[in-house]
């Protein structure tokens, strides 16, 4: 689990909002697949292409989306809203979505906060791990990429309006495992770009290797 800091700055934000003003919201559930379709209960967004577009360009230039999810293909974006009493209960991600050349695996899955924390109660994402659940609502702009795999749910919201864009990655790096010793790697050669050259050279070397070794493409 990976917070992603500012996908959109303050002005994006508002920006996304304006354009949700206007979107046609339907009923969440027509997305849901069959296990999921019993627990969620919240509005989606029709499909706004350009809205979605520029959320992903955003969410895929943000300096740790790259090294955290090393993306392969991506889901376009979708906008969910919750009103008071709307909720999604437990459920996990089908692991295939979508049809013919847009069908991909599932293996990170990404919430992007759109509403202010103060301005709605309850939302909080709930995601399960072997020490216990995590809840997680951040301030607008910010994200939080995923395991699709893990048991998660959205906390009924019981005041104010909660508003998200959620999507989903297929990985070239298929093993968790890989992927945060990449990330790991890769968040270390971040930190010691002062560091004498040669030893530069060989975590390049060592990040590379490892990717070849590990990428499917």
């Amino acid at each position: 689990m990976v917070l992603l800091e500012a996908v959109l700055e303050v002005e994006d934000v508002a920006r996304v909002r304006r354009e949700l003003e206007g979107a046609h919201w339907r009923d969440g559930r027509l997305t849901a697949g069959a296990a999921a379709r019993a627990v969620k209960a919240n509005l989606q967004a029709a499909p706004m292409e350009g809205l979605a577009t520029f959320v992903r360009e955003a969410l895929t230039s943000h300096p740790m989306f790259e090294i955290a999810a090393r993306p392969r293909r991506i889901t376009r974006p979708m906008f969910s809203r919750y009103e008071p009493g709307m909720t999604y209960g437990e459920h996990t991600d089908d692991a295939l979505m979508g049809e013919g050349e847009a069908r991909l695996r599932t293996d990170l899955a990404f919430t992007l906060f759109l509403a202010d924390p103060d301005s709605y109660e309850g939302g909080a994402l709930r995601i399960a791990g072997p020490s216990g659940d995590t809840a997680i609502k951040l301030k607008a702009g910010d994200a939080v990429l995923y395991g699709a795999g893990t048991i998660h749910a959205v906390e009924p919201v019981t005041a104010g309006v909660r508003l998200a864009a959620v999507g989903w990655v297929q990985s070239a790096v298929r093993d968790a495992a890989q992927r945060e010793a990449l990330f790991d790697l890769s968040v270390t050669r971040a930190r010691l770009a002062g560091a004498a050259r040669e030893d530069l050279l060989r975590l390049d070397k060592t990040i590379s290797n490892l990717l070849r070794m590990w990428a499917e493409v």
